[in-house]
């Protein structure tokens, strides 16, 4: 099982009050795509995957999809509580451990 590629596009932002979709791509279809939020200081928090319940204390504004190997995280009704970087990963449950990029 060979290393997965994700690809991210750059930086994007949004108002308050708006809508905002950030995605990825990958080469890895074995599991779901998962997306993590970091704000500065902090560590990465799971937000959601495709087809999967919402990370502890994130509210539904947030929503993943998934079409192929596209994953894609919608943010409606933006706050400025949500300033920080997203990043997308491989989804598993029985997961220890993660490795993220430099995003």
């Amino acid at each position: 099982d060979g290393q997965s590629t994700w690809t991210q596009p750059p930086s994007s932002s949004v108002s308050p009050g708006g809508t905002i979709t950030v995605s990825c791509t990958t080469t890895q279809s074995s599991y779901r795509i998962g997306w993590y939020q970091q704000k500065r200081g902090e560590g990465p928090r799971f937000v959601h995957c495709d087809g999967c319940s919402r990370g502890e204390g994130i509210p539904n504004r947030f929503t993943a999809t998934r079409s192929g190997n596209t994953g894609s995280l919608a943010i409606t009704n933006a706050q400025a509580e949500d300033e920080a970087d997203y990043y997308c990963g491989s989804w598993n449950n029985g997961a220890i451990a993660y490795v993220f990029g430099g995003g």
